[in-house]
């Protein structure tokens, strides 16, 4: 029995034939465009990447991929704007604001929730690590939070670094406006005089944001904004207030100087009581029984024994 189609058949047929060579050149062209703009953004990525530092091992060694290939799609989320202003902040206290920004740290975590899991499997096939299916599983959890923590260490360590450096930084600015240069001008001797630190740092910014326009109350509190410490948030406080009610910086600096000073040594003091408190554990549990046994070994075997 012979195929006989009729005029309106393959006019039918040649009508679909028409959409479907009409949608397979949109797609075609579509993906090529889409390519090249993928392209394009990736080679401007990576081109902005050159040269710049990371100080953890991990960032610097999946960068090129999270910046090509992630973070063009996290920048055309608009949703992530609020979370964008949070990771904002923690990166600028943790010092990171010059080896990430935003949208790279958020690529950077979608990385490794992926990362992570197939550097186990790869470690448990070649036989290099011998991990359980349940710790792979709970890779990607590791891989989200890993950032995070990573940050919240670099924040805590920052803070160190300026409580350790502040007695310091305020006796020089304490001398140099005694020594009649004004607040700005002791910031900048300090600036050029001290050893490098954080505390120096964020002195600097101020002196950057001042020179551009904004007033010295506005920079100090951007100072203390990113610090996020109430020790900064205090000293801030109080040089704004002197500022505004035109008292003397040297003499505010040098009651600053002191406060300061007897803080920290109510806080060492505070960290040895905690200590001692620590040790009483480890002494109780290890030490002591030791000692025991050392004394008192000799005179149980003796008794276990007979006498032999």
């Amino acid at each position: 029995m012979g195929l006989s189609l009729s005029l309106s058949d393959y006019r039918e047929f040649v009508l679909y034939a028409g959409y479907a060579l009409v949608g397979l050149s949109v797609f075609m062209i579509s993906h090529f465009l889409l390519g090249e703009q993928e392209a394009m953004n990736a080679q401007e990525n990576l081109k902005q990447i050159e040269g710049r530092t990371a100080s953890n091992g991990l960032v610097k060694l999946t960068r090129p991929f999270f910046s090509a290939y992630i973070v063009p799609a996290v920048r055309s989320r608009k949703n992530l704007n609020k979370y964008r202003e949070k990771i904002s902040g923690q990166l600028i206290s943790a010092g990171l604001k010059d080896e990430l920004n935003a949208d790279e740290f958020i690529a950077f975590k979608a990385l490794l929730v992926v990362f992570f899991p197939i550097i186990g499997g790869l470690l448990k096939a070649t036989g290099l690590m011998d991990l359980d299916l349940w710790v792979i599983e709970c890779l990607p959890v590791v891989g989200f939070f890993y950032p995070d923590l990573w940050v919240r260490g670099r924040i805590a360590d920052r803070q160190k670094q300026v409580l350790k450096s502040l007695p310091f930084v305020v006796d020089l600015l304490a001398l140099s406006t005694e020594a009649g240069l004004d607040f700005i001008g002791a910031i900048q001797k300090v600036v050029e005089k001290a050893a490098p630190s954080p505390l120096i740092e964020e002195l600097e910014q101020v002196l950057k944001e001042i020179k551009v326009g904004s007033s010295r109350a506005t920079a100090l509190r951007q100072m203390a904004t990113r610090l996020g410490m109430q020790e900064i948030n205090s000293f801030v406080a109080v040089l704004v207030s002197a500022d505004q009610m035109g008292a003397s910086i040297g003499k505010v600096l040098r009651q600053q100087s002191d406060q300061i000073r007897t803080l920290r040594f109510v806080r060492a003091e505070k960290a040895g009581a905690t200590a001692v408190q620590k040790l009483f554990i480890p002494t109780f549990c290890l030490i002591l029984p030791a000692i025991a046994a050392i004394m008192f070994g000799p005179f149980l075997l003796s008794a276990v024994l007979g006498g032999g």
